[in-house]
């Protein structure tokens, strides 16, 4: 039907749902374009597409386990990736150079002193990172602050003008090649005299003007002419030294190799092991048979300690059984004959009195007697007290005893 035939109504009312189809399209259309841009807007803050990033260069012995677009680790964190890895030619001294950028903030931790690249395995399956260690001295490597040459009347004119905007971008060296001002040093009419003196080449020196920066890295420092250089077609991108790990297959093959060159010895530790368990079995075996042997040693000894514990045991043991029965014979026998002594002893000097009192009866009836009477008395005397020194008449002689007088209390 054609749009004509249509009633002035429906024509009314089909151009409003034309315009509200268009406004519904166009609010579509607008709502898309916004979302992908804020996708694309979100995926480059994300990868810091807005942020300055450092180009920077390592050289290292194998590119195993490295590729491109992998990131870049400082302190844990991924703070770049990896741009390019290529091969050197045939004549230079290295064999792989790996590219890499590190966003800001995180190159302005990187530093002469203390900054290096180690490549380290990322896993067991032979997978290596890069990661770059924070600086702890020096200058920074990159910088955003161009440089520019100027010579010292221009810089005095200059600081006279304006204080606190000029700093050294390189470091100044004495005759000696000794350090005299370092670079950011702020510039002043003093330091200024003394690099004069110095004399630098064209009586020029390497400076910055601290209130000017790009939004990208411009230069980067070279210590070999202890300066900041200047970004270039042949100089894009900062040297890093590398401290490289060999790779795990590599190490897991010196591994290898160590095991089989230690295989032998092993082996042979084995054998040797062995030998000693066999010789340890015997001597057990032997052992075992010894103090089966011992058994009825030990049995004896048991019985003996068991008789030396019973009373008079160890009388019983030296003796054997009739000893104790002997020595109380013995003794018996003993002490009779000492009964017997001292009754002999008692009729001998019962004897003896009457002895003397003869002698005195013929003493008296013969005077002559009395040197011989005297000489017997005295000989008598000595006999006696011979008698109570023997040892086996010393008791028939012994003196009762008496309580002590008490002491005498001063």
């Amino acid at each position: 039907m054609a749009l004509q035939d249509l009633t002035p109504q429906l024509r009314t009312r089909l151009s409003r749902m034309e315009r509200a189809v268009g406004w519904f399209v166009f609010l579509a259309t607008a709502l898309l374009l916004f979302g992908f841009g804020y996708y694309i807007y979100h995926t480059a803050e994300r990868k810091g597409w807005f942020k300055i990033k450092a180009p920077f260069h390592v050289y290292i012995q194998s590119s195993a386990g490295l590729n491109v677009g992998d990131p870049v680790f400082m302190m844990g964190f991924p703070v770049g990736q990896i741009t390019s890895i290529t091969p050197q030619k045939p004549y230079e001294p290295h064999n792989v150079m790996v590219k890499f950028e590190i966003v800001e903030d995180y190159f302005r931790y990187i530093w002469l002193g203390g900054s290096y690249v180690k490549v380290k395995a990322a896993d067991f399956l032979g997978k290596r990172q890069l990661e770059v260690t924070r600086g702890t001295n020096g200058p920074a490597i990159c910088v955003t602050q161009p440089g520019v040459w100027k010579t010292i009347p221009e810089l005095k004119q200059l600081i006279a003008t304006v204080t606190n905007h000029w700093q050294l971008y390189q470091d100044i060296l004495d005759e000696n090649s000794n350090l005299v001002f370092g670079s950011y040093v702020m510039l002043t009419q003093s330091n200024l005299e003394r690099i004069a003196e110095l004399k630098p080449e064209s009586n020029s020196i390497f400076v910055y003007d601290n209130t000017v920066s790009d939004n990208r890295i411009v230069a980067s420092w070279d210590g070999r002419v202890h300066r900041y250089v200047n970004f270039t077609p042949d100089h894009d991108t900062a040297w890093l030294r590398a401290v490289e790990a060999p790779p795990v297959s590599d190490q897991l093959q010196a591994m290898v190799s160590q095991v089989q060159q230690a295989l032998p010895n092993v082996l042979a530790l084995t054998n040797k092991i062995a030998t000693v368990l066999d010789n340890s079995a015997n001597a057990t075996s032997n052992l075992n048979i010894t103090i089966v042997e011992a058994r009825p040693m030990l049995t004896n000894l048991a019985i003996i300690s068991a008789q030396l514990r019973e009373p008079g045991g160890p009388m019983v043991w030296a003796l054997g059984t009739n000893g104790n029965q002997q020595l109380q014979d013995a003794l018996t026998n003993a002490n009779t004959l000492l009964a017997s002594t001292d009754t002999n002893l008692t009729a001998l000097l019962i004897n003896l009195a009457d002895i003397t009192s003869n002698l005195n009866a013929q003493v008296q009836a013969n005077t002559n007697l009395l040197g011989t009477i005297g000489k017997t008395i005295a000989d008598a005397d000595d006999l006696v007290q011979g008698l109570k020194r023997h040892w086996l008449l010393r008791s028939a002689f012994k003196k009762e005893k008496t309580n002590a007088p008490p002491a005498k209390v001063k």
